[in-house]
């Protein structure tokens, strides 16, 4: 294995002023918020287009899977594009495609235009997604913890505010308008931020973090042979899975328990719950990636891990007991994303810590491929709970993931990345 370069001797920081490199991260999350409702929107279109063509949610849900499937596995390819030709070009591709992708949800009649639309968007959503984290973790190699916490909650937090917009828009000019006129808008604000866009350059080291760094920058190659790139691939699969079907499955999950309409009164504000649970959660999901990204450049990467996916498996068990009350469903699927979110932080930060900042967009975009893994568990996740007739044991299913990952962190994933760095 070669040392390609050192951390000690050299890192990606900004030569000019510091301010630069936060509007970066700026202009990073905001690209992240424009591309979120194609993922955390997606539920309030599926039960419409069930009614007005009678797909069925199963079939309508494939189309969430090949759009996280795209979205994910192809940023390996889109972060390899980025370190060799900067982030702007490929920004600004993802924005047309997004823009591309809900136009034709907008007009799609059949299962196949769905399918076709769905990978458009996910091949744009993933140019942009890999883009921007990586290149929060390259403008901020003393801090990627929070910066790539803070950009992935662009993502989280970015439908927060267009939940309530959007479900009136599906409710007084039908999902078509909604699609037409969002999708556009979003796209064309991608696709104008992008030639703003730019990566750092080489020069002085950064300022020292507090979490111990490699010194030795891998690429890709190297990154897989490496038995603790695969032990945080699977517990990201893990991690992911949950939160996944409890995104695509939110609405249905409200209306199965016969509380999606109910009005639930919280912090001054009435909303129905479904409603009040998108917008809450949409909230603290982005919320939970900056913090734990900062506690965890704090008290280490592992070290958090456990707090948060242990916190993630008791949201997820206490949802399957109390969520058919309407005002526990609220707060405790808030707490479920809050548990959730932050392994788009972490995660990606620990990939950057252990395997170098030069290769950062590429390997942290091979990382990410975990979720389009843990995607293939959304459409099962119907089957399980037509099988058992509720949605107990997905809850079931899902909290121990969670647990085992929340161990693994402490036990297999600390010690493992101590030898590995002891090595160098």
């Amino acid at each position: 294995m070669t040392a390609e370069i050192s951390l000690e001797q050299k890192l990606p920081i900004v030569e000019t002023a510091s301010s630069y490199r936060w509007l970066q991260l700026l202009l990073g999350v905001v690209c992240m918020a424009m591309i979120a409702n194609l993922q955390y929107g997606w539920t309030l279109f599926v039960d419409p287009l069930d009614q007005k063509y009678h797909w069925g949610r199963k079939a309508i849900q494939v189309a969430f899977f090949i759009f996280v499937f795209t979205e994910t596995w192809l940023v390996p390819v889109e972060g390899y594009l980025v370190d060799r030709f900067g982030p702007r070009p490929v920004v600004l591709v993802g924005g047309l495609l997004i823009g591309l992708a809900w136009f034709m949800n907008a007009h799609a009649d059949s299962l196949t235009m769905l399918y076709i639309a769905a990978a458009v968007g996910g091949i744009g959503a993933g140019a942009v997604y890999g883009t921007c984290v990586g290149n929060a973790l390259k403008w901020f190699p003393d801090r990627r913890g929070f910066a790539a916490g803070l950009t992935a909650a662009g993502f989280g937090m970015g439908s927060a505010l267009t939940i309530i917009p959007i479900s009136a828009m599906i409710k007084n000019s039908g999902y078509e308008a909604a699609f037409l006129y969002f999708g556009i808008g979003q796209g064309l604000v991608v696709f104008l931020l992008s030639f703003l866009l730019s990566s750092p350059k080489d020069s002085k080291a950064a300022p020292q973090a507090q979490v111990r760094q490699t010194k030795v920058d891998f690429t890709w190659q190297q990154m897989i042979k490496t038995p603790v790139f695969w032990v945080m691939y699977l517990m990201f699969v893990m991690m992911a899975a949950g939160g996944l079907v409890a995104t695509a499955q939110l609405a249905p999950i409200a209306k199965d328990f016969k509380i999606a309409d109910i009005p639930v009164s919280l912090v001054g504000f009435t909303l129905p719950a479904l409603t009040f649970a998108l917008s809450l959660d949409r909230i603290f999901n982005g919320i939970t990636r900056p913090f734990f990204g900062w506690v965890s450049d704090n008290i280490g990467r592992e070290n958090t891990m456990f707090i948060a996916f242990a916190l993630e498996a008791v949201g997820i068990l206490a949802l399957s007991v109390f969520g058919k009350d309407p005002v526990y469903f609220v707060l405790l699927t808030a707490l479920v994303f809050f548990g959730w979110g932050e392994i788009y932080s972490l995660f990606p930060s620990t990939c950057g810590d252990t395997f170098g900042s030069k290769f950062a967009t590429t390997n942290a975009g091979l990382l990410y491929t975990a979720k389009g893994t843990a995607s293939l568990l959304v459409p099962l996740s119907v089957y399980v709970v037509e099988a058992y007739k509720g949605w107990h044991e997905v809850f079931y299913i899902a909290a121990g993931m969670n647990a085992l990952a929340a161990i693994m962190a402490i036990l297999v994933l600390k010690p493992m990345r101590a030898r590995m760095r002891n090595l160098q």
